[in-house]
């Protein structure tokens, strides 16, 4: 069977100490075997280190996995700027390996060479995962903090869901903010090397969360990123339906093309509103501009209510008259707890594990996945709780 395959792994490092630590590592993973560097043998992963001559470096690595005599290339260094790692990703190369050593990162590494051998072997395993956007009626209702949060929501979910996180608020998208993430990467990689754009280079661009979701933030600058058209929404959101059980978007409150255009392949819509005449107004404008043109039908949109209080002026009956439909969710209105979790850059889940909007955001999962809220894992490595 697949599962017990063992994985032969070749090193090339430079220091004899970093070359124990490492195998030590891989060795308590279970399912590989580090080889000698005199064998003979083409290894499934070759780990090299990145020093000396670059160029010469990268050269042989194109070499080596174009002729086939290796599966997988992951690069090490104490540091490295952020041009040799997308000249690295460009050849093929997987993953990068920080030093000094973290075990859970490299742990992390193998996990995921595990699983693309496993999707390179079967290719009727890939996924036909669900798209939700989360839209905002109108600007500061919360469509970050939602999609944050129902994003870890849905990776604590039973069934192992794997799950992506792409921030589409194409000026300053805040989501690394909310996950005290430092990317590397952002889409606009993805669009000036549309042309590059598989599941290979896709999984080097997205950036790990220690929740398992895989991030894929916006530019953090403006500095000429080429804006994301129709034709690549298209192509990227195609491709991580097929890499993901769920593709999580906060989509903010654009309406230009390109976002159309992803609420178009959208599989669901969270349109976000509060309890408030303005934006249950604006709520109302957008259910039927959205299915009077035709671009979603009205089983795709769900309405979600955000800071929701039972005593308000406008109860939630009123609501659901105004806007012609009924509200699908309320998320509680606990500004303590959610402003703490935007300040500490964590999820509630984490930062509020038994406050009634995280039990919230879980149930919302849950209904979206069609799993029970009762069957989200109590322990984790998450949390380092197990």
């Amino acid at each position: 069977m697949e599962m017990d395959k063992r994985y032969t792994i070749k090193l090339a490092l430079t220091s004899l100490n970093l070359t124990k630590k490492l195998s030590q590592i891989i060795n308590s993973s279970g399912g590989f075997e580090v080889i000698a560097a005199v064998d003979t043998r083409h290894p499934d992963l070759l780990v090299m280190e990145l020093s000396g001559d670059v160029g010469k470096i990268m050269k042989g690595i194109e070499s080596l996995l174009k002729s086939g005599k290796v599966s997988d290339v992951f690069l090490t260094a104490e540091s490295v700027n952020p041009t040799i790692l997308m000249q690295a990703m460009r050849i093929g190369v997987k993953e990068f390996i920080a030093q000094p050593f973290d075990d859970m990162e490299i742990l992390d590494a193998l996990k995921r060479f595990k699983e693309r051998q496993t999707v390179g072997a079967v290719q009727a395993g890939k996924k036909n995962g669900q798209i939700i956007s989360v839209f905002g009626s109108k600007g500061g209702v919360g469509t970050t903090t939602v999609a944050v949060n129902l994003a870890v929501s849905l990776a604590k979910c039973a069934g192992q869901y794997s799950i992506a996180l792409l921030d589409m608020n194409t000026l300053f998208g805040e989501i690394p903010l909310f996950l005290e993430m430092e990317p590397k990467f952002h889409w606009g990689e993805i669009t000036k090397h549309i042309d590059r754009l598989d599941d290979t280079f896709l999984s080097n661009i997205l950036t790990h969360h220690r929740s398992g979701v895989q991030v894929l933030p916006s530019p953090a600058y403006l500095n000429g990123h080429v804006r994301p058209t129709p034709e690549i929404m298209d192509k990227l959101l195609g491709l991580m339906k097929q890499m993901f059980d769920f593709v999580i978007i906060d989509s903010g409150q654009s309406t230009n093309d390109s976002s159309l255009k992803v609420l178009q392949i959208s599989d669901t819509l969270l349109l976000l509103s509060i309890l408030s005449l303005p934006c249950l107004t604006n709520t109302n404008k957008l259910l039927k501009s959205l299915t009077d043109l035709g671009y979603m039908s009205p089983d795709r949109i769900k309405v979600v209510l955000n800071r929701y209080i039972k005593k308000n002026e406008i109860s939630l009956k009123d609501a659901e008259a105004s806007i012609g439909t009924k509200i699908f969710f309320t998320i509680p209105n606990e500004y303590d707890a959610t402003m703490a979790a935007i300040n500490n850059g964590k999820p509630l889940l984490e930062l509020a594990p038994k406050s009634q909007i995280t039990k919230t955001f879980l149930d919302l999962a849950a209904s979206l996945s069609n799993s029970k809220a009762g069957e989200v894992k109590k322990k984790s490595m998450f949390f380092g709780l197990a």
